[in-house]
């Protein structure tokens, strides 16, 4: 189908697309990589008075340090952090991550920030965001504020994000010499995560220091496990007592009944699935 009419801007500056959504209202849309808005355009579900393209704006992309953090421009594409060599360093979750998202072709248009701003429960990239502490970055008109990735994702599709408000970049703790690992279960034919626990863990001496865990699509938002996290810290890094903790993994969670599986398979899932990634990660 095509789309609806609308107007199109194509910013060269963040000041200029905050501008731009600002004066634009709240029928304007942004698109990113497009990778989910164009469905929806060429279905008609959206039909945006204004579309304003993020895709020129030049500081919005690449990834560098900061101390003890990485910055990654919210429209450095997945492909870039696949490939970043101070991701592979600093941050392997993310890497590990975002090489199971959808394909080569969408991994080459599609954004780092897009993805964390469409806020898909599905979608992969918001749970290693949350195991690792992340905080997401905002500009608007009202200058620029830091939320926290605990904070930002509020409901199915729903972000903490007010309206004129653009994701900039997201700061990422380092966890350089940590142990990662992300395990999905999906149909096939599709990339969308039925379930999928993202994991990243330290250990010393044989004893896991710190563990992070976080679950894809077991509610409307990426859920972090702590309870998996308390159980797995100071014990030895061994199959058993992985297992042990990973039988903490549905608790607090609130996870859809669909076509693809009810919420009781779903608890199933996480437990199996969170065992895998942490024995991954630790090579257990």
């Amino acid at each position: 189908m095509i789309p609806a009419a609308f107007d199109y801007v194509a910013p060269t500056t963040v000041d200029e697309a905050v501008r731009a959504l600002s004066e634009a209202g709240e029928d304007a849309k942004v698109i990113a990589g497009g990778q989910s808005l164009l469905p929806v355009l060429r279905m008609r579900l959206a039909a945006p008075s204004k579309l304003i393209d993020l895709g020129k704006i030049a500081e919005l992309r690449g990834v560098r340090e900061d101390g003890d953090l990485l910055v990654i421009g919210a429209m450095t594409t997945h492909y870039d952090v696949q490939h970043d060599a101070l991701i592979a360093e600093h941050a392997p979750l993310l890497a590990l991550t975002t090489n199971t998202v959808a394909d080569p072709q969408v991994r080459h248009r599609g954004t780092f920030g897009g993805s964390l701003a469409h806020a898909d429960p599905a979608g992969d990239l918001p749970a290693p965001v949350l195991a690792l502490d992340a905080e997401m970055v905002v500009r608007g008109m009202d200058g620029t504020r830091t939320v926290p990735a605990a904070e930002f994702f509020t409901d199915f599709f729903t972000t903490a994000l007010r309206p004129g408000e653009l994701l900039v970049e997201v700061r990422v703790p380092k966890t350089t010499g940590w142990s990662a690992h992300y395990e999905k279960f999906n149909r096939v034919a599709q990339a969308w995560s039925i379930v999928a626990v993202a994991a990243a863990v330290r250990v010393d001496g044989g004893t896991i220091a710190q563990a992070r865990v976080a679950l894809t699509n077991m509610g409307a938002t990426p859920v972090r496990a702590t309870s998996v996290e308390q159980a797995l810290v100071g014990r030895p890094a061994t199959a058993a007592s992985i297992r042990d903790a990973a039988a903490h993994a549905a608790e607090g969670t609130a996870p859809p009944s669909n076509a693809d599986a009810d919420a009781d398979y779903r608890r199933h899932l996480a437990r199996v699935l969170t065992s895998r990634a942490v024995s991954a990660a630790v090579g257990a």
